[in-house]
């Protein structure tokens, strides 16, 4: 990593600039700032966790309609913060945001701590979280290092390397922490997000309508393709599975309650089946009707941040009601207006749909 060439010092003039430009270009009518409250400003900082600001609004109105506050969610069952988050993804937000939400009020009162190390102490919030909801609720002192601040920043400054690598990131919080602002903290947050999800993107950047063009080094070296550096490359490995899709006479489907850890962790699935050899045990087990009647159904692709998943649906049409399952915690009969109500993986809710 090469050090930036020019002192944090010198950049005071970055946030005065950011700050006009935001007053007049920035994002100033999103949901969870009419009103700003701790709860709305935590709610959204996760939701917005890899997830664009268009897709996540309808969920953050919806999500806030029927728990408005922390005491709300801390009351809620899991399964349905999980049908409310349901086609949002990155599922262990929802986990952990139902987890905080207990946690605040049987340490905190009931409400979200104004301290960073407290609300760290959160599970789902990190250090960037943290301070994001310190500035926008309380107006308080402290940076942010989201993916589009490390970007704005690397171009800015010059920084080279992966801001994945831990010497880069230590030096992107310095300059982070150099560049606030002495006032306006909440506007200031915002503005450096919607900066980087606007202009300073990652492909194509408006450098022509930059309002810090002047000091990026970047822009000056036409080296904004080049950085932040990025990650080194891999290939992403890939798993296939089966997935079971047993109908009664009646429409209703059967569905498997997930393990309560890994991917899609507590969600309501359809059940799985490395081969059609265990596909066969398990219809034995749980369905009454003729195995031989199933019939495979196209394939299904779903990305991971760190493998491919292939989903082979195999169906059963019309089974008979099975007397050996019984709705419980693990495993029940669903008809489709049911859907709805539970916490189910994107994927399978768009086969259960169209099939």
């Amino acid at each position: 990593m090469s050090r930036p060439r020019r002192t944090p010092d010198v950049d005071t003039a970055f946030s005065a600039q950011l700050l006009r430009w935001f007053d007049a270009h920035g994002r100033h009518d999103l949901p969870w700032q009419h009103p700003r409250t701790p709860y709305r400003v935590w709610l959204s900082e996760i939701m917005l966790q890899q997830t664009q600001v268009r897709v996540v609004v309808p969920y953050f109105e919806r999500f806030v309609a029927a728990l408005p506050d922390v005491a709300s969610l801390a009351a809620a069952d899991l399964d349905d913060v999980l049908a409310l988050w349901s086609g949002l993804g990155y599922y262990a937000r929802a986990r952990n945001l139902h987890a905080a939400a207990r946690q605040c009020v049987s340490l905190h009162g009931g409400a979200l701590p104004r301290d960073l190390a407290a609300l760290m102490a959160l599970p789902g919030i990190g250090r960037s979280t943290a301070g994001a909801i310190l500035a926008q609720a309380w107006g308080d002192a402290h940076p942010i290092l989201d993916g589009n601040v490390k970007r704005v920043l690397a171009r800015y400054h010059g920084v080279e390397g992966w801001p994945g690598m831990q010497a880069v990131e230590k030096r992107l919080w310095e300059l982070a922490s150099a560049q606030l602002p002495t006032e306006r903290l909440a506007d200031y947050t915002q503005g450096q997000m919607d900066f980087g999800a606007t202009l300073c993107t990652r492909f194509d950047p408006a450098c022509d309508l930059c309002p810090v063009q002047a000091g990026c080094i970047a822009k000056r070296e036409a080296r904004t393709a080049q950085l932040p550096t990025p990650k080194p490359g891999k290939a992403l490995p890939e798993r296939s599975i089966l997935v079971l899709m047993a109908r009664d006479i009646d429409g209703r489907v059967l569905l498997q309650r997930r393990p309560s850890t890994g991917v899609w962790a507590a969600l309501w699935s359809l059940p799985e089946a490395d081969d059609l050899e265990s596909a066969r045990a398990w219809f034995e087990q749980h369905v009454q009707g003729d195995y031989e009647s199933g019939e495979p159904i196209p394939e299904v692709a779903h990305g991971f941040s760190h493998y491919r998943l292939r989903l082979q649906p195999w169906r059963w049409r019309d089974v008979a009601t099975a007397t050996r399952v019984a709705d419980n915690h693990s495993l029940r009969w669903v008809c489709h207006e049911q859907l709805g109500s539970l916490g189910i993986p994107a994927p399978i809710r768009r086969l259960l749909q169209d099939h």
